[in-house]
């Protein structure tokens, strides 16, 4: 078994992606490897979106997503568009079914080259979110930061998409806030033991919302996928949008927007977005050494 293999450097929305082909292989992607890629300014990401052979039928991949500090994710919906994309432009396919922990994902790549990616089911119950203390009513938690009196942030909704979020509603651009500092006290805070997503939210119309994320094992990010879907239903739950709404991620390179549907139907959330392709290479998926393909002043790392 080669020592190395390919990968591709990817974005969706700004979040940075590395699709890494695991396939024909037994081994994974170390959480060695990823702190490693992460280190290195080239190829630091939020999310490694490892594809693996197919574990059940009817199915094309098992997808291991892992953080910038090597822990595992169970989502990452902008991840999954880039993978869509990949596989896309290798085998023709249009249509895709992925495997994660977080359960099966079916994809669609449309012909003006955005992707929908069925995200399921949101959860709501406290103690599968997970949430330490019982709360019947998830769409407002007592949680704040700041002065009792004064709080700067506080009475979450909280769900989860195959990963905790917390959802703050704010009242101006979510920019203005130091999320980098409430970002790690709200990630680790005792109320969610497996940690959680932290997503500050300006409501702008009844079908728009602008958001910013703190994601959990990676820290500020451009964007997340998953936690604009939190957000979107959320949204609904709380009677602040409609159904259907978009998502400006207000630290996204290029203020992109992710269009988000909570299906009445069948209660599913689809999230459409674009993925871009920006660079590939190889690397070791033991230790994190890798190369560049072909390009002007690359060198092995």
């Amino acid at each position: 078994m080669s020592a190395t293999v390919e990968f591709a450097k990817m974005n969706g929305l700004g979040n940075k992606i590395l699709v890494v082909d695991m396939r024909g292989r037994a081994d994974k992607v170390t959480p060695a490897a990823a702190i490693a890629l992460n280190a290195a300014p080239d190829t630091q990401f939020d999310q490694i979106m490892a594809i693996h052979d197919p574990k059940a039928s009817g199915t094309d991949a098992w997808i291991d997503i892992l953080n910038s500090d090597g822990s595992k994710a169970q989502a990452c919906g902008n991840g999954t568009r880039c993978v869509v994309q990949a596989l896309a432009s290798e085998t023709g396919k249009k249509v895709f079914t992925f495997q994660t922990v977080a359960g099966i994902l079916n994809a669609v790549e449309h012909e003006d080259g955005t992707i929908s990616v069925d995200m399921g089911k949101p959860v709501f119950d406290w103690d599968k979110i997970p949430l330490a203390e019982e709360f019947h009513d998830t769409s407002r938690i007592e949680l704040q930061i700041g002065p009792i009196d004064n709080p700067v942030l506080h009475s979450p909704s909280v769900a989860s998409m195959g990963n905790p979020h917390a959802i703050f509603w704010i009242d101006r651009d979510p920019m203005s806030f130091d999320l980098g500092r409430f970002g790690p006290l709200l990630e680790n805070h005792p109320m969610f033991p497996e940690r959680a997503n932290i997503t500050l939210a300006q409501v702008t119309s009844p079908s728009s919302i602008t958001t910013r994320t703190w994601e959990r094992g990676a820290g500020l990010t451009l964007a997340c996928g998953s936690a604009a879907c939190a957000t979107a239903v959320s949204a609904v739950r709380t009677g602040r949008t409609g159904r259907e709404v978009a998502v400006k991620v207000a630290s996204s390179p290029n203020q992109g927007i992710l269009n988000i549907e909570w299906r009445e139907g069948d209660g599913h959330v689809i999230m459409t977005g674009p993925a871009e392709w920006e660079w590939s290479g190889t690397l070791d998926p033991a230790t994190g050494s890798w190369s560049r393909d072909a390009a002007p002043g690359a060198e092995a790392r």
